[in-house]
């Protein structure tokens, strides 16, 4: 049971329309760094015991540099926002920095044998990775109105650090997904007739703004859920979204099955998708674009395979060959 401070701690975040994971994870580390300091309260640290509960993190624990990027991201929000204060000067800490990896790459026909290997909700969601270049997240959270047939768009809505973009969808794609779509649309009908029905999850204020969006088709994920389940937040009964986990797991057995030796999983789809639009002849801005990154310096990772300008996209999907079960 979270104590009342940590209570206020997750009310704020919540009032500050910050996703349900980003509450748990804070939480979970202005616990850890209460609990280090032998449960003092945070109001009556500061500076001193940050440095401290970070160098612990980095010299006693061996944390990684995301983890220990994490842990900072929550304690600048307890004392910057929470309590409106200063956390003091960091220029001189040294932060751990992630080492620089090449990312694992596919092959088109790798990626063509690892289709070989899915079907169904794992099929199509891997599609929108390497089709689209959306990462897990974003996929198994598309909305039936952020798909647009015509203009072969997709529209990933609040992607990672709250951003949303558009990137291409691959014209292979439509009559598979219209076939999916209808099936979406049947589970709909089915819920709406369901009394304890309280409607899809909406976003920050949207259910109060327009209470009926929750109970419109646009608005109902593209993957929903088998079963329905308790909002850990308002306790209404809802269909989610599909975990990624499951995906995870179909994405690895099909690597397995397919004989590929790299280390590859759902963001290498990713990874493809990036490296072999460059390969195609699109410039690095247009690949940022469509990955969303904020600085070209990350997506400047992919250019191995640079020199050559383009400003139409053309989802490399489309290079695709299937042996069975192919998307038409």
């Amino acid at each position: 049971m979270k104590s009342q401070f940590l209570n206020e701690l997750a009310n704020h975040l919540r009032a500050r329309n910050y996703s349900i994971r980003t509450e748990r994870t804070y939480s979970y580390w202005v616990s850890y760094f209460i609990r280090h300091h032998n449960f003092r309260h945070p109001k009556d640290m500061g500076e001193n015991e940050i440095r401290s509960f970070l160098s612990f993190l980095a010299v006693k624990r061996n944390a990684s540099p995301s983890t220990q990027k994490t842990a900072l991201n929550a304690l600048v929000y307890l004392y910057k926002k929470f309590y409106q204060r200063e956390m003091g000067d960091f220029s001189d800490f040294t932060r751990a920095s992630s080492p620089k990896k090449i990312p694992t790459v596919l092959t088109r026909d790798e990626i063509s044998r690892l289709f070989s290997h899915l079907d169904g909700d794992a099929r199509l969601c891997a599609a929108f990775m390497y089709g689209s270049g959306l990462r897990i997240m974003e996929t198994v959270r598309l909305r039936v109105q952020d798909i647009d047939f015509d203009k072969l768009i997709v529209m990933v809505r609040d992607g990672k650090g709250r951003k949303s973009r558009i990137t291409t969808l691959a014209p292979e794609l439509i009559e598979r997904l219209n076939t999916h779509v209808n099936h979406v649309e049947s589970r709909f009908e089915i819920d709406k007739l369901n009394a304890q029905w309280d409607g899809v999850y909406l976003p920050y204020a949207l259910e109060r703004k327009y209470p009926s969006a929750a109970f419109e088709l646009g608005w109902q994920y593209l993957f929903p859920a088998r079963g329905y389940s308790s909002d850990p937040r308002s306790e209404k009964i809802r269909r989610h979204h599909i975990g990624e986990q499951s995906i995870q797991r179909a994405v690895k057995s099909a690597v397995r099955k397919a004989d590929i030796r790299k280390p590859a999983s759902c963001h290498t789809l990713r990874h493809s998708f990036a490296t072999h639009l460059l390969e195609r002849g699109a410039d690095i801005r247009t690949v940022q674009e469509q990955l969303g990154h904020n600085d070209v310096k990350t997506t400047e990772i992919y250019t191995h395979v640079l020199g050559r300008g383009g400003q139409n996209v053309h989802s490399p999907f489309s290079d695709l060959t299937f042996e069975k079960n192919d998307f038409t």
